[in-house]
């Protein structure tokens, strides 16, 4: 079948996007699915960071690729040996899917998954296939997404059935927003109620941090970023106090206020001076948990001693340590009572013809989830 996809050709495009244009809305072919692979419809899709990442170049992946990876969908029609879904069933798309059978699958740490990782840096399906093309010419998968398309071939393994009643512009955000930010909290972090903790980087997975901070029952939530007004929408989201990163003494500041350092300090910056604030903010006893990624040729230093003699615990988190099929009906379940309102950091609803005044638009810190809606 034909359907529209947005498509990046090169890496590195200039700046302003809305001048370079890296993103096509091209026509291009789907193959039929193959075992264990379905045709979804795409809902609504969100603009991400990971997103940007490729195409300014800090994430390298194969050319061409057609580019996306948080979305929602419908079930248009199951290829062989799909046993979970059918034809109309609602989906949030998953950008780490499990094979159920790998050494991280076994231990329940299904982000981890081997051969999907693998897939991914070779623009596949988990299955192996590359199901896109056009003009005769291959067309690279997005982490077994590429959610910027009305339609898609994807996994079953890439798909978390959801309840019909969840709006799927909201569901869309379930998929990456969600599961990174309030997963870094509640499942890597482990946030217990009465507990301090900062958030630094207020983007749209740092805010979703946040909430999953709101929603654990912390006593003190500390909002960290370089621009203003995303410190005062923190504050208006119910964060208890707000720090300037670049202010004289900000360290200091931050470990006054939470009497010698928070519980828990999450980094969803992408930076490597964020991580390494957010470390200085953590007490002794404390964990600092990432969650951001940040160029591959950024390095981390901190004092090694440290580590042991606060006992302090640095951990990576990535997909929010999350097991999708069930942290995506848990946090969905969530939203719908209000405990996660993550319509309130939609700032942006676009057409597939808009990608490139999005992306702008979130280069320039100018947005906090922008979100594609598909007619």
């Amino acid at each position: 079948m034909k359907t529209e996809i947005a498509l990046l050709r090169e890496m590195g495009a200039r700046r302003p996007y809305t001048d370079s244009r890296p993103l096509e809305i091209v026509e291009a072919e789907l193959d039929e699915p193959g075992s264990g692979e379905m045709v979804v419809r795409m809902a609504a899709a969100g603009l991400c960071h990971s997103d940007l990442s490729v195409i300014n170049g800090d994430r390298p992946r194969d050319m061409p690729v057609a580019l996306g990876h948080e979305a929602s969908a419908v079930v248009e029609s199951v290829g062989p040996n799909v046993t979970r879904f059918q034809p109309g069933d609602h989906v949030v798309l998953i950008f780490a899917p499990s094979c159920g059978h790998c050494v991280p699958c076994a231990e329940g740490r299904p982000a981890l998954c081997e051969p999907a990782a693998a897939a991914a840096g070779r623009g596949a399906l988990i299955g192996g296939g590359k199901r896109i093309s056009r003009n005769g010419e291959t067309i690279n998968h997005h982490v077994g997404v590429s959610a910027f398309s009305r339609h898609a071939v994807v996994s079953e393994a890439s798909c978390v059935k959801i309840d019909k009643s969840i709006p799927l512009d909201k569901a869309a955000l379930l998929g990456c927003a969600v599961l990174t930010g309030a997963g870094a909290v509640l499942n890597s972090g482990d946030l217990q109620a009465g507990q301090s903790c900062a958030v630094v980087g207020l983007g749209g997975v740092g805010l979703t941090a946040l909430l999953g901070a709101i929603a654990a029952g912390a006593s003190q939530i500390i909002a960290v970023d370089l621009a203003a007004d995303k410190r005062g929408f923190a504050l208006e989201l119910g964060a208890t106090h707000a720090v300037d990163p670049n202010a004289p003494d900000a360290v200091a500041e931050l470990r006054e206020l939470s009497g010698g350092g928070v519980d828990l300090a999450v980094e969803v910056a992408g930076a490597a001076p964020a991580l390494r604030f957010a470390y200085d903010v953590t007490r002794r006893g404390g964990t600092t948990v990432t969650a951001g990624l940040p160029n591959p040729k950024a390095e981390l230093t901190i004092p090694a001693v440290s580590l042991t003699a606060n006992e302090h615990t640095l951990k990576g988190s990535y997909v929010g340590s999350c097991v999708p099929v069930r942290d995506i009906p848990r946090f969905a379940r969530m939203m719908l009572q209000g405990q996660l309102p993550i319509e309130r950091l939609m700032t942006h609803r676009l057409g597939l013809d808009e990608l490139n005044e999005g992306f702008e638009r979130l280069a320039a810190g100018e947005a906090i989830r922008q979100v594609v809606i598909f007619d």
